[in-house]
């Protein structure tokens, strides 16, 4: 592996798994993990042609990258991804939890079959691949979840995610405490708002009110989540864990009155 952005720490020699490589965020911290001199395993749940042209990219810029494919509501499907990830170059250094779903639906139209789907995908995928992680990572190790600032903060017709992403971050918590011994750290990264192609025209109103209460006044990258991820997972956060990294480029420090 080549560490192609000398800024970043240098993992050179680890191996990172990225549930939900194929999307916008969870692309962007493969990249970057890539960047770092990390071995990606990019993890799609259906949109295989998106990872492994993904996996082209890190390649024809000098890293390397695999792409394998689970269902990751099924709880034997991700300890098996875990078990692929780890025999690839033979250990398992870092896992990001990104794979999840975000409907929108308001709370009376919300149905218990709809809940459980939500969860299903954001907390108890992320329950199966970290047990199986922590299995694989016998010399220690980082779990980093993709929770969000809506863990902290609801947002209407959101219930069922901003409670899948508050339980995640007490589910990091609660990893923390229990792996701590193992020298596994488990920490999330709680994004605001990141921009995707054509966002500014499906959402006109949401951007401007996030640029006018940002103080960074910017939207998210899927960069900025990356850089946040590999932080976790370097040297640089050995005594870092049970924390939530909030990237938001300031958002929560707007007043709310």
């Amino acid at each position: 592996m080549t560490r192609t952005d000398p800024a970043l720490p240098d993992l050179t020699g680890t191996v990172a798994l990225v549930t939900g490589a194929s999307g916008g965020i969870g692309a962007g911290v493969a990249t970057r993990f890539a960047a770092a001199g990390a071995a990606v395993v990019l993890h799609h749940g259906r949109n295989r042609p998106a990872a492994e042209d993904l996996a082209d990219r890190i390649s024809a810029e000098g890293g390397q990258a695999t792409v394998l494919g689970a269902e990751l509501t099924d709880e034997a499907a991700c300890h098996d991804l875990v078990a692929r990830a780890t025999a690839w170059r033979g250990r398992l250094d870092t896992l990001v939890n990104n794979a999840g779903i975000q409907p929108v639906l308001p709370l009376d139209q919300l149905t218990a079959e709809g809940w459980r789907q939500v969860l299903d995908a954001n907390l108890t995928s992320a329950l199966s691949c970290t047990q199986a992680a922590a299995r694989a990572m016998i010399d220690g190790g980082s779990i980093v979840h993709i929770a969000s600032i809506e863990g902290t903060q609801p947002a209407v017709g959101h219930a069922h995610y901003s409670a899948s992403k508050a339980a995640l971050i007490m589910f990091a918590r609660s990893a923390a405490l229990e792996y701590g011994a193992r020298n596994i750290r488990v920490n999330c990264v709680s994004p605001g708002l990141i921009d995707r192609p054509g966002l500014d025209q499906a959402w006109p109103a949401g951007v401007a009110r996030w640029h006018a209460a940002a103080p960074l006044r910017r939207l998210g990258r899927p960069d900025d989540v990356g850089n946040a991820c590999v932080f976790l997972a370097s040297p640089l956060a050995a005594w870092i864990t049970g924390h939530n990294l909030v990237v938001d480029g300031g958002v929560g420090a707007h007043p709310t009155w």
